[in-house]
């Protein structure tokens, strides 16, 4: 097989994994830190720093034996806006708490049988194709160029490197240092220590980011028809999954595409195999309208940051970009702003 094709049916397998996998474990930042934080039970934010922990530790690996070449992502880019970057960090973050989840668990609730996220992920995906290409993209393009910055070091390991350490070197140790204060936090606790789904969960999607890199960055590699470098994300696929549905004549299939699909098509057959599908909807108008407008928030959002709760929060950090940790910073305090404080999103009146 030609690369192009073996990475459209990676990004299937890929896909169809994490779609069971979200499932069946709950995988979701914004549940993990409502759990947490709201809730009292960090299993679930334990879960997603085991995935982050393994996918810095895994994506870094494949990049110091030279596999892949990192470099080449969006996300190691020599500028960048740290202030736009932020801010989209911030709309994405509390509008995943409008919504009550982002777009990929809005996928993985679809495959379900959850017709609220039907609507979170068309609207989502039609503001991220609105701030992309659409009404919005000339404001956002204005911001970034009037506040974006050429950095001296765009990376953890760039900023050791400038201290007088080796690449090599510096490359392990951020990596050593992250993944492991990350893998630590997560097994520091007591019953997430005996949760063996949520383990085995954390593993296999930081594996998943790191085989992203992998297929795109390799296998895929092929100097007439080259693939873009990237891996786990879902804000422009969802927006590019929405638009070759609509018009696919002339238009090709592509690792993100074919992930969002595989997602959907992942957690369907799970829900299905399981018994667990089940048909739901809005509970009143109020519901669909503040569920909307958290998708929209995030599909504008997302494009500012560059990605969303994953493709930021897993894929973005994997690379140890600096420009990663300003939007997840931006998405935490988003979220946080959602869950507690004078903006947290209240509790409908039901009926």
């Amino acid at each position: 097989m030609d690369p192009g094709t073996i990475v459209i049916l990676a990004a299937l397998i890929i896909g169809l994994i994490y779609g069971s996998v979200g499932l069946l474990s709950g995988f979701c930042m914004m549940s993990g830190l409502r759990g947490w934080w709201a809730e009292g039970d960090g299993r679930l934010a334990r879960t997603y720093a085991l995935a982050m922990g393994v996918a810095i530790a895994a994506s870094q690996l494949l990049a110091a034996a030279g596999v892949v070449d990192l470099g080449k992502s969006i996300y190691l880019q020599p500028s960048f806006s740290a202030p736009v970057m932020f801010l989209g960090g911030l709309l994405f973050g509390y509008g995943m708490v409008l919504s009550n989840g982002c777009g990929s668990r809005a996928l993985v609730l679809l495959g379900r049988g959850n017709l609220r996220s039907f609507v979170v992920v068309i609207v989502l995906g039609i503001f991220a194709e609105i701030t992309l290409k659409g009404l919005i993209a000339p404001a956002r393009i204005a911001m970034v160029q009037a506040s974006q910055a050429t950095v001296a070091a765009n990376s953890v390991p760039s900023l050791l490197v400038n201290a007088g350490l080796g690449a090599v070197q510096a490359r392990m140790l951020a990596a050593s240092v992250l993944s492991a204060v990350l893998i630590i936090f997560a097994f520091a606790h007591a019953p997430f220590r005996k949760s063996f789904g949520q383990i085995a969960a954390g593993l296999i999607v930081g594996l998943l980011v790191a085989g992203g890199w992998y297929v795109t960055g390799y296998l895929g590699a092929d100097d007439f028809n080259p693939v873009p470098l990237t891996s786990l994300t879902f804000i422009a696929p969802i927006a590019d999954a929405l638009q070759y549905v609509m018009l696919s004549t002339g238009s090709t299939l592509n690792f993100g595409i074919v992930t969002v699909f595989g997602v959907f098509a992942g957690s369907l057959i799970t829900a299905i195999v399981t018994g667990r599908f089940q048909l739901e909807g809005y509970r009143s108008p109020q519901h669909m309208l503040r569920s909307a407008s958290g998708a929209a928030l995030m599909g504008a959002g997302g494009v500012m940051a560059f990605g969303c709760s994953v493709g930021q929060g897993l894929t973005g950090l994997s690379t140890l970009s600096l420009s990663s940790l300003v939007a997840i910073a931006g998405i935490m305090l988003g979220t946080g702003a959602g869950l507690r404080g004078a903006l947290r999103v209240r509790p409908l009146a039901t009926a």
